[in-house]
């Protein structure tokens, strides 16, 4: 893609910035600090890390400041920052039973071991502005938080840990969970796919998949899932486990090997199953109807996404079986989902209209003014029978096809 590089103009690109922090500090209220964003704008931290791919609260909080609150600036900023950090270990893989949970349910089964867990959730709440956090204060937050931790102090002194055993589990100890399709038990034994070192190729191994959607924006994450279950796909996805907690985050010891744990992170987990049905072209039923697993993971507390991801999920590994309900539908192309959920990359396309594009358009107007002469000429007495106009034709052609290959995608 090429760009025209404009001289001049630096002076007003300095006012711009300029005006932009005056737009940012203006009026009479006190500079909002990093950490009150932090603690108090907790769900748009957790956005900007998820689509950032980047764990650092703070600075996902100081990010959100620096953009007024615009999450895909905020994103694009970690995003950024991510890329000029030196890569100093992996992790081990972490298992989402080991997750310290504070909220736990299944829309799958009414009892589950070790029970529903309702945790913070505004699931239930009427959806009703409340006017008192306008007068809201530093001492009501103190007073409200002291009396409702001594509530619960005596519920936590009961001993339970917040570990619990996967529901899925138990529907796969009963074999109504289905095992994923061959070519992703292949992809398993293999070294997980790199989307920040390696270029993406398709079909795309699971581990691409699933890193791509974890970074994906959740507004296009749900759309695509939304579009699935709608009527644009076949899934009928049923929530077998949604989980917020806190994941143990672990790495090999440089001399012995073994997993040391060096800090955890909050994280949402999501599995969806759905039914499969194989059948063949007559529709005999080739094996027996079972569950499909859909997998999903977001940083921080971010439901949506991790749902719509194990949707997605879900569709997609069901694309790859042969014969399988549930493989139609937008949201089942996976280079056309993978290639289109990523708003850093599709917000800095959109933007970068907002350049210089003068040679380019001035092109434009070379074409249309050559093809409206063309276009008068047929409609006039042509002098030489057909000869003039099929060279006419001839020349236009040739315009037409220089300009294309001088105009790379997207201009």
């Amino acid at each position: 893609m090429g760009y025209v590089a404009a001289k001049g103009g630096a002076e007003a690109v300095l006012r711009a910035e300029q005006l932009l922090e005056y737009f940012r500090l203006k009026g009479e209220s006190e500079p909002i600090t990093v950490r009150q964003i932090q603690e108090q704008m907790r769900l748009a931290v957790d956005r900007a890390m998820g689509e950032g791919s980047l764990y650092a609260p703070e600075l996902a909080a100081l990010a959100l400041k620096q953009s007024e609150g615009d999450a895909l600036e905020a994103s694009f900023l970690l995003r950024a920052y991510r890329s000029t950090v030196p890569r100093l270990a992996y992790s081990v893989p972490a298992e989402g039973a080991r997750m310290r949970a504070v909220r736990r349910i299944s829309a799958t089964f009414k009892d589950i071991p070790g029970g529903q867990l309702l945790g913070p959730t505004r699931d239930y709440q009427l959806k009703l502005l409340n006017t008192a956090l306008v007068n809201e204060s530093y001492q009501s937050m103190r007073d409200f938080l002291e009396q409702f931790e001594e509530s619960i102090a005596e519920e936590a002194a009961d001993g339970q840990t917040g570990i619990f055993p996967k529901v899925t589990e138990g529907m796969r100890a009963q074999g109504i969970l289905a095992e994923p399709p061959p070519v992703e038990q292949a992809e398993a034994l293999a070294e997980p796919y790199d989307v920040t070192r390696k270029a993406l190729s398709f079909p795309a191994p699971r581990s691409a998949r699933l890193q791509l959607l974890a970074q994906g924006d959740v507004g296009s994450l749900q759309m695509f899932a939304y579009s699935s279950v709608r009527g644009y796909g076949d899934v009928h996805p049923t929530l077998g486990e949604l989980r917020l907690g806190y994941l143990p985050v672990e790495v090999a010891h440089p001399f012995t090997d073994e997993p040391v744990e060096i800090g955890e992170i909050l994280a949402t987990e999501c599995e969806m199953v759905s039914r499969v049905y194989a059948a063949g072209q007559s529709g005999e039923e080739l094996a027996p109807p079972t569950f499909g697993l859909g997998y999903g993971f977001s940083f921080g507390h971010n439901e949506v996404k991790a749902m719509s991801m194990s949707i997605l999920d879900r569709v997609m590994s069901a694309a790859k079986e042969s014969g399988v309900h549930g493989q139609g539908g937008p949201a089942a192309d996976e280079e056309f989902v993978l290639l289109h959920i990523d708003g850093i990359e599709s917000s800095g396309f959109t933007a970068h209209y907002k350049l210089p594009h003068y040679v380019s358009f001035q092109s434009d107007i070379s074409v249309l003014q050559r093809a409206r002469t063309y276009r008068a000429t047929r409609q006039g007495p042509a002098e030489d029978g057909g000869g003039q106009q099929s060279v006419t034709e001839s020349q236009l052609q040739e315009i037409i096809e220089t300009f294309s290959e001088k105009r790379g995608p997207g201009e």
